[in-house]
């Protein structure tokens, strides 16, 4: 399924039904008094979060949305039914905003979330709720009101723990294939990653985790360059970064410039981000070549108070160390036991 994480909608409550003008006619009673019902309330607009939706794809091919306006009240004293209510479904973790200001309206991250985004407008009175005993015939009732209208807009960000950040090629994608159920597709090219992958990472006897691998992370990712703008808001919920660094030859990269440039597109991004605790992966650590940068790394990582794990994402060299340190920090910063 395409992942599409950002989404435009007009929605609409329904109008109140308008009350209703009449008299009794009955037999024997020429001079009968008012008996026009009231108007029916229009529906409400909710947006709900659903635990089984991934996606915000369905608003690509849907961007209206209206509830049932309220009926209009009639003779009789009879009232009109109100409008029934319309639920939008959102994956867990989607962000509400007004399209126009910016402003966060709701944040449904727990499934079942309920946010009235739009209420309905209320039935206008008829005329038998006018009458009085100075005013036995009033020939008049109320309109009923609009439903609110609006433009929101809707932004998914995952609801990981773990978020798996790094160049492109870093091998993220290989990571999250082999610590959990994940089968993203790998490649040896930069952007094949085009949507991040959500698994969950067992350890322990009980113990587990979600993690996300974020791609497209470059230098002036913050300002659009590559695929990182679009998809650094998804970090946002993690507790916690895995940092995967490239040693391969192949890749001629600098690790320490890497890592540099990493840290400072997710300060651009959200100052807070920065700070937010991280180990540092070296990966592709079962080519000699790579080996050799261990300690010198090691070393450079410890003195910023960095854990570092040597580790081979293919082989799954390292990798039992790695998933069990996470899980331990993630599970204390729940404010849990280790497993």
């Amino acid at each position: 399924m395409k992942f599409i994480d950002e989404a435009k909608i007009y929605v609409k409550a329904g109008d109140g039904g308008r009350g209703c003008v009449s008299f009794r006619r009955e037999k024997y009673v020429p001079k009968g008094g008012p008996d026009g019902g009231n108007g029916g309330g229009g529906g409400d607009v909710i947006i709900i979060a659903e635990g089984r939706l991934s996606s915000l794809l369905d608003f690509r091919y849907r961007r209206e949305y209206k509830a049932e306006r309220g009926q209009h009240g009639m003779g009789s004293m009879c009232n009109g039914k109100n409008g029934l209510d319309l639920r939008i479904k959102v994956p867990v973790g989607t962000v509400v905003k007004d399209a126009e200001t910016g402003d966060v309206l709701a944040d449904l991250i727990e499934d079942g979330q309920e946010y009235l985004c739009s209420r309905g407008g209320r039935g206008g009175k008829g005329n038998a709720h006018f009458a009085t005993s100075t005013h036995q015939t009033p020939r008049f009732a109320q309109p009923g009101e609009p439903g609110e209208e609006r433009t929101l807009k809707l932004e998914l960000k995952l609801l990981a723990d773990v978020g798996i950040i790094g160049f492109p090629n870093a091998g993220k994608s290989t990571l999250i294939s082999h610590i959990s159920a994940a089968k993203p597709r790998i490649a040896d090219y930069p952007f094949t990653t085009l949507a991040p992958n959500l698994g969950i990472v067992k350890f322990g006897e009980f113990g587990g985790f979600v993690v996300a691998d974020i791609p497209g992370l470059i230098e002036g990712a913050h300002e659009g360059k590559g695929l990182g703008v679009r998809f650094l808001k998804h970090i946002e919920r993690t507790s916690m970064f895995i940092h995967m660094i490239d040693l391969s030859p192949a890749s001629g990269r600098d690790p320490k410039e890497d890592f540099e440039v990493v840290n400072r597109e997710l300060k651009a991004f959200k100052s807070e981000l920065a700070d937010r605790p991280q180990v540092v992966a070296l990966n592709k650590t079962d080519l000699p070549e790579a080996t050799e940068k261990v300690p010198a790394l090691l070393k450079f990582f410890e003195g910023l108070g960095i854990k570092v794990f040597p580790i081979s994402a293919a082989t799954g060299k390292g990798l039992k160390e790695l998933v069990n340190y996470v899980g331990r920090e993630v599970t204390a910063s729940k404010g849990g036991g280790a497993s």
